[in-house]
């Protein structure tokens, strides 16, 4: 079973409450994201890892020619229906169904790093970039200092089936993502940290959202549901505001390249 179809089926499993409550409170990190990429009329964007099509819808408001590419059937019939004119695929991050240079602007929205293989995934994201076109990757920065990424986990560790242990230093670390991106072939050109509050109205907003990761799911299998809910529970409790609102500050780190020459 290859990675699109693992993942996929993961973080398919809670698909419309990902659309629902989980993608619209990262607007504000969307946002950002266009901003730094020169989304604007006339562009030419692919977002690897598109989810419910959350980025796609903004950046076409903003008059962008968008396409997605997702494991998850399930998330992407959604994106379907949101951008009926826009080609929704479902696959690997390291084939992408896209040919060469057909993209102004490659986004990898917390994506590329779920790839089998990155640097391969990297390397088709150079491919189907055009050569004085943008590739962006953008993961959770400093654990300490993403609230939403010290909540779900604190509450998934000891949850979660154990993994094989891994050699690559965290991608937040300066660098890291661009040592991966020079393997792919890809130029970095430009970096950063991206701060952002995501917002739910209220704690079982906040759940559902929580719970529709596909993290969440990996975790609900291997330990039961209940054990998972309450200790997302526990964890979203200190984050939830007098207005009832659940509120967390987050950092990204993020890259930009071009396609090497």
């Amino acid at each position: 079973m290859g990675t699109a179809a693992i993942q996929g089926e993961l973080w398919g499993a809670k698909a419309r409450d990902w659309a629902e409550v989980q993608e619209p409170a990262w607007r504000p990190v969307f946002e950002n994201v266009m901003t730094l990429v020169g989304v604007g009329r006339g562009k030419r964007l692919l977002d690897v890892g598109c989810g419910a099509g959350g980025l796609l819808s903004l950046a076409r408001e903003r008059g962008a020619a968008v396409a997605g590419l997702d494991a998850s059937g399930a998330l992407a019939a959604i994106a379907r229906q949101r951008l009926p004119d826009a080609s929704i695929e479902v696959g690997e991050m390291e084939e992408l169904p896209f040919v060469d240079g057909a993209f102004d602007i490659v986004t990898g929205i917390n994506a590329f790093q779920f790839a089998g293989d990155m640097v391969r995934a990297l390397s088709e994201a150079a491919r189907v970039c055009h050569g004085r076109g943008i590739v962006f990757m953008l993961v959770w920065g400093q654990r300490d200092k993403s609230q939403l990424q010290l909540a779900a986990m604190s509450a998934l560790g000891p949850l979660l089936p154990p993994s094989p242990a891994s050699a690559v230093p965290p991608l937040s670390n300066p660098g890291v993502i661009e040592a991966f991106m020079s393997r792919a072939g890809l130029e970095p050109i430009d970096d950063g940290q991206l701060d952002a509050t995501i917002v739910f109205p209220g704690k079982d907003i906040a759940l559902r959202a929580f719970a529709s990761a596909g993290i969440v799911t990996r975790a609900e299998r291997h330990s039961g549901a209940d054990r998972v809910r309450d200790a997302l529970i526990d964890a979203i409790a200190p984050y939830v505001r007098a207005d009832g609102q659940v509120a967390l500050a987050n950092q990204f780190r993020w890259v930009k390249a071009r396609p090497a020459p």
